[in-house]
C-alpha cells in the first residue's frame, strides 16, 4: 500500500515479515500519539464517569438514573450527527496547517470553554444544553484526529499505532476517573484543570507534529447530495465496511448499557450506597492493568501475524462471558471479575479492530468523513444505550442489563466473520 502523506513509507502490508522503517515524522507521531489521547480522554474519563453523575444526582437524587439517562442519551445523539460531518469538513479543509490541525486545535479549545461554563450549570436542562454542546465540540476534534492512522501510518505498523492510542486512552479514562473523584467536592475547579491540561497537550501537538499543507487539495464539488453523502457508506458497494461497522454498533452498545450505570450498579445492585463514589477508580485501576496489557500484547500480535478477524471475534466473546459475574455474583468480587475480563476483551477488541477497520475504508479522499461514519457505530449506542438500559432498570431492574449485554456481545463477534478483505 502507498500513502501519500510525506511522513509515511511505502510497504507492503499483506506480508507481515516485512522491516517497515519509520520517517522522523511518524515516529513524532507515534511518540505524541499516547500523550496526545491522555489529554482528550482524561475529560472523557472523568466527566461521564464521575463529575456529571455527581452533577446530576446533587440537583435531583431520586430520578438521577432518569435523569442521566436524557442528558448522556441526547449529547450522544449530538454526537453522531456531528462526527461524520466534523470529518467531513475536515477532509475538505484547504490550510497551510494542512486538513486536521485547524479542527484539532479548535475543537480542543471551544471543548475547554464550553466545559468551564458547564462547571456553573445548576439544572438539567442547563446540562442537557452544555453537555450536548461539548459533546459538538470534543467531536471536531476527536473525528480528524482519527484520520491520522489511514492518513500517516504505514498498514504494517498500525495494529502497534492503534495500541498506543488505546494506551493512551485507558490511562486517561483512569486518570479522569482519579482526578474526577479527587475533585468531586469543588466541581467548577474539576471543569477548569481538566480542559485545561487537554488544550496544552493538544498545542504541543499540533506544533511537533504539523500536517502537511493542503491548499493544493481539488475536492469534489459540494452539494447537498455530498452532504447527504457524509452519513452514508454503502453496504452493497463497501459490505465490509458494512460488517466492521454493525460488529462497534452491536458490541458497543452492549458495553455501554453496563458502564453507562456503573456507577449507580455500584450503589444500588451491589448496594455500596455513598461508597461506590470511591470504588470507582479502584476498578478503574484494575481496568487500566489489564487493558494495557491486552493492548500490548494484541495489536503487535496482529501486525506480526498479519490476521486480525480472530483476534476481533475472541475479543468480543470474551467481553460477553465478563457479563456473567456480576449477574451470577452481585457483590464487590463480581464487578472485579467483570472488570478485568471485560478490560482483557475490550482492550484486544478496540487495538486489532481500529487496524482491520483501517483497512476497510471505502475512499483514501475521505478518510476521516468515512471514519465519522464508523464512529456512529461508538457514539449511537451511547443514546441507545443509557435510555435502553434506563428502560431495563425501570422494567427489570439492574440485572437484567446483563443477558442484553451478553446477546449483544455474542453478535458483534458473529458480524466480524463475514469480511472478506482482511484476515
Amino acid at each position: 500500500m502507498s500513502n501519500s502523506s510525506p511522513d509515511t513509507v511505502t510497504i507492503t502490508a499483506s506480508n507481515p515479515a516485512v522491516k517497515v522503517r519509520l520517517s522522523p515524522g511518524v515516529k513524532r507521531l507515534f511518540g505524541f500519539i499516547v500523550p496526545v489521547n491522555l489529554g482528550i480522554y482524561i475529560v472523557v474519563g472523568a466527566v461521564p464517569g464521575i463529575l456529571l453523575p455527581l452533577q446530576i444526582q446533587g440537583i435531583d437524587e431520586a430520578n438521577k438514573a432518569a435523569n442521566l439517562a436524557i442528558v448522556t442519551g441526547i449529547g450522544a445523539f449530538a454526537a453522531m450527527i456531528v462526527s461524520p460531518i466534523a470529518g467531513l469538513i475536515s477532509d475538505r479543509t484547504r490550510s497551510r496547517f494542512g486538513r486536521r490541525t485547524p479542527w484539532i486545535l479548535g475543537g480542543a479549545i471551544a471543548t475547554g470553554l464550553t466545559l468551564f461554563g458547564m462547571g456553573f450549570a445548576n439544572g438539567v436542562v442547563q446540562l442537557v444544553i452544555a453537555w450536548t454542546i461539548m459533546q459538538i465540540t470534543l467531536n471536531l476534534m476527536i473525528s480528524p484526529l482519527t484520520a491520522l492512522l489511514p492518513d500517516r501510518v504505514p498498514s504494517a505498523v498500525r495494529g502497534a499505532f492503534s495500541t498506543l492510542v488505546g494506551i493512551g486512552m485507558m490511562v486517561g479514562i483512569l486518570g479522569g476517573q482519579i482526578l474526577g473523584a479527587s475533585l468531586a467536592s469543588d466541581i467548577q475547579a474539576a471543569y477548569l484543570i481538566l480542559p485545561g491540561l487537554m488544550i496544552v497537550i493538544i498545542a504541543l501537538f499540533v506544533v511537533f507534529c504539523p500536517d502537511t499543507d493542503s491548499r493544493s487539495r481539488v475536492n469534489e464539488k459540494f452539494s447537498f447530495v455530498v452532504f447527504l453523502k457524509t452519513f452514508w457508506v454503502s453496504p452493497r458497494q463497501h459490505p465490509d465496511f458494512f460488517w466492521g461497522f454493525m460488529s462497534r454498533l452491536t458490541l458497543y452498545t452492549g458495553y455501554f448499557i453496563i458502564t453507562g450505570y456503573q456507577l449507580y450498579l455500584l450503589q444500588d445492585y451491589i448496594g455500596l450506597g455513598d461508597g461506590a463514589v470511591a470504588l470507582v477508580p479502584v476498578l478503574g485501576l484494575v481496568h487500566l492493568v489489564v487493558i494495557v496489557v491486552a493492548l500490548a500484547f494484541a495489536g503487535p500480535l496482529s501486525d506480526k501475524i498479519g490476521r486480525r478477524k480472530p483476534i476481533v471475534i475472541g475479543a468480543a466473546l470474551l467481553m460477553g462471558i465478563s457479563m456473567l459475574a456480576p449477574m451470577i455474583m452481585p457483590t464487590v468480587t463480581g464487578m472485579f471479575v467483570f472488570t478485568a475480563i471485560c478490560s482483557l476483551g475490550f482492550g484486544a477488541y478496540m487495538s486489532v479492530d481500529a487496524a482491520l477497520m483501517s483497512e476497510v475504508l471505502p475512499s483514501e479522499g475521505t478518510f476521516a468523513k468515512d471514519l465519522g461514519v464508523l464512529n456512529i457505530a461508538a457514539t449511537l449506542p451511547q443514546t441507545i444505550g443509557p435510555f435502553l438500559g434506563g428502560a431495563i432498570v425501570v422494567g427489570l431492574g439492574y440485572i437484567g442489563l446483563f443477558p442484553v449485554a451478553i446477546a449483544l456481545a455474542i453478535i458483534g463477534a458473529l458480524c466480524i466473520a463475514p469480511i472478506k478483505s482482511v484476515r
